[in-house]
C-alpha cells in the first residue's frame, strides 16, 4: 500500500494552530480597551479607521529580539521576549511623534507549543495594553525541519500614526539644544552576540539571583512621551538607543550638528561585570550605557524635561562639532 501523504504527517498541525489562535484571544482583548480594529480580529488584513485624525501621516517600524532571545529562551523568559518584541517597534514609532496603533508578530517554530507560544504572547500583550496599541495580527508559522526544536523565531511590526504638523522635525536642532537622558533598564534588546561570547568565556559569571535583572525587559518610554507632551515642551528630536549605542543613533539626528555628552558610569545589577571586559569606547558605540532614550530640547527648558521623570538628567548639548563626542565621568 502507498504511503499516505497528510499535510500533518509532515509536521505541520493546522488544526493545532487555528486552535491557538482561539486560547489567545482574551489576551489580545486586553490591547483594545482604549482603540480597536475598524473589522473584526482575523480576517486576512487588520483594518483602523484614522478619521479621528485631521491630516493622518501613517509610521511604521519592525523588529526582532536578536540573540538575546538565545538567553530568554534557556531562562525559560518568554514573556521578557514578546515585551522585548513590542518595545523594539513600539519605541520607535514613539521617536517620530506617533501613536502607536497596530502591532504584528510574526512566530517561527518547529513544533507548535500552545504554552510556550501563548506565554509570549502574553509578554506582549501586558506591553501593547500599556501603551494602547492594538495587537491586530500575526503570523505562526510551524516550519519542521527548518526551525530546530527549541528554537523559535521572533519579528514585529508596528504602525502608527500622527497628525502631519506633530511630526518631530530633528532639521530643527541647533547648538546649544540640550540632550536629556532617560534611563534603560539594562542592555536590552541589542549588543547581545558581544554579550554571549563574554559569557561563553566567562561560565558562572552572572549569579543565579543576578538573571532576571540582567534579562530585564527593554523599557516601552510611552510614559516619557506622554510627560512631554503634558507639558508641551519643544521636543526637536528623540532617540531610541539600540544598536550603535550613542554615537549612531544621535547622528541619525543631529545632521551637520554634534553633540558632547557626559555620562556617569554605568552601574545598574550586573551590567558591570559585562563593562569590565570592554573597552569604554568600545561599550558606547555598543550599549544604551545607561540611557535608552534620549530627547533633544531647548536649553530653557532642559530642566522641565528632566524634572518630571525619575533618574532622567540633563547630558549633554548640541553643538557644532559635527561629531558625537561621549565621554564616562
Amino acid at each position: 500500500m502507498s504511503e499516505e501523504y497528510t499535510y500533518k504527517g509532515a509536521g505541520v498541525d493546522i488544526e493545532e494552530a487555528a486552535a491557538l489562535v482561539g486560547d489567545i484571544g482574551e489576551l489580545r482583548r486586553r490591547t483594545e480597551a482604549k482603540r480597536s480594529l475598524m473589522q473584526s480580529f482575523g480576517l486576512f488584513a487588520a483594518s483602523y479607521d484614522l478619521s479621528d485624525y485631521k491630516e493622518p501621516v501613517i509610521v511604521t517600524g519592525c523588529d526582532g529580539v536578536g540573540t538575546k532571545l538565545e538567553l530568554l529562551l534557556e531562562h525559560d523568559q518568554l514573556e521578557t521576549a514578546g515585551q522585548d518584541l513590542v518595545a523594539m517597534s513600539v519605541n520607535d514609532i514613539l521617536t517620530t511623534g506617533g501613536d502607536p496603533l497596530l502591532f504584528l508578530d510574526y512566530v517561527g517554530v518547529g513544533r507548535i507549543d500552545k504554552t510556550k507560544i501563548k506565554r509570549l504572547i502574553a509578554g506582549m500583550a501586558d506591553y501593547l495594553a500599556s501603551c494602547d496599541c492594538i495587537l491586530a495580527g500575526g503570523e505562526t508559522a510551524e516550519m519542521p525541519g527548518v526551525v530546530p526544536d527549541g528554537v523559535i523565531e521572533l519579528s514585529g511590526f508596528c504602525v502608527g500614526a500622527a497628525e502631519k504638523p506633530d511630526l518631530i522635525d530633528p532639521s530643527r536642532i541647533s547648538s546649544g539644544d540640550k540632550l536629556i537622558g532617560y534611563p534603560s533598564d539594562g542592555f536590552h534588546a541589542n549588543g547581545w552576540s558581544l554579550i554571549r561570547r563574554i559569557l561563553d568565556a566567562n561560565p558562572g559569571l552572572i549569579d543565579d539571583d543576578e538573571w532576571a535583572q540582567f534579562l530585564a525587559p527593554t523599557r516601552l518610554y510611552h510614559d516619557v512621551v506622554a510627560g512631554l507632551r503634558e507639558r508641551n515642551l519643544d521636543v526637536k528630536a528623540m532617540a531610541h538607543n539600540t544598536g550603535g549605542g550613542l554615537p549612531e543613533n544621535l547622528e541619525r539626528l543631529l545632521g551637520e550638528n554634534g553633540a558632547t555628552i557626559e555620562i556617569p558610569k554605568w552601574e545598574l545589577g550586573a551590567v558591570g561585570k559585562i563593562l569590565s571586559f570592554i573597552e569604554d569606547a568600545e561599550a558606547i558605540k555598543t550599549f544604551n550605557m545607561g540611557w535608552g532614550w534620549i530627547v533633544i530640547v531647548p536649553a530653557e527648558q532642559a530642566e522641565e524635561a528632566a524634572g518630571f521623570h525619575d533618574g532622567a538628567l540633563v547630558i549633554g548639548e548640541v553643538d557644532s562639532s559635527g561629531s558625537v563626542n561621549v565621554s564616562i565621568r
